[in-house]
């Protein structure tokens, strides 16, 4: 009787333990520098990322949102996550840099551990022009965005004030 008890704690013990799942307890970039590989242009998709440490969070803005300006008036343009902008949070099992994102042969390591897309939210694009009438200033921020991870924990209300700021010609 002392093997078959022994035996049944063995098999709780090895079937009760975790499965490596990861949990997200917090996506936090507010004090992450906004990065891109080549300057944004006002009429492409363009691919804004933030890095910290070993995430990422990536934002695929819509073709054409930064083409949105009028000289002598601020401008404020939402693009939909999920339906025209995209939102991917990225965790990595090591640090990752731009070269990732950059290099025109990806890079193998680091390996990305956990991958999940926006489903819901807001990119908030405010547009104005520089002092010198050259160019275009986006300050880009992101609301009520929501994730659902792959084991269904959902996180939402995310909100970025201030994802960042990037500039393109006027045409």
């Amino acid at each position: 009787m002392g093997k078959y008890f022994i035996l049944a704690l063995c098999c709780l013990a090895l079937f009760s333990c975790s499965d490596g799942d990861l949990q997200i307890e917090t996506i936090d970039f507010d004090s992450v520098s906004l990065q891109y590989c080549s300057a944004p242009v006002a009429t492409t998709k363009n691919i804004l990322f933030k890095i910290n440490g070993d995430e990422a969070l990536i934002l695929e803005l819509q073709s054409g949102v930064l083409n949105k300006g009028v000289v002598g008036d601020t401008i404020v343009t939402q693009s939909t996550i999920s339906s025209q902008s995209q939102v991917t949070y990225r965790i990595f099992n090591d640090d990752v840099d731009n070269s990732y994102f950059c290099d025109d042969i990806p890079t193998v390591d680091p390996v990305v551990l956990e991958e999940v897309e926006a489903e819901d939210g807001l990119v908030i694009i405010e547009t104005y022009a520089d002092t010198d009438g050259t160019n275009f200033v986006h300050n880009i921020s992101l609301s009520g965005v929501s994730f659902v991870t792959g084991s269904g924990e959902r996180i939402t209300n995310l909100t970025i004030s201030d994802f960042g700021e990037v500039t393109t010609a006027i045409p």
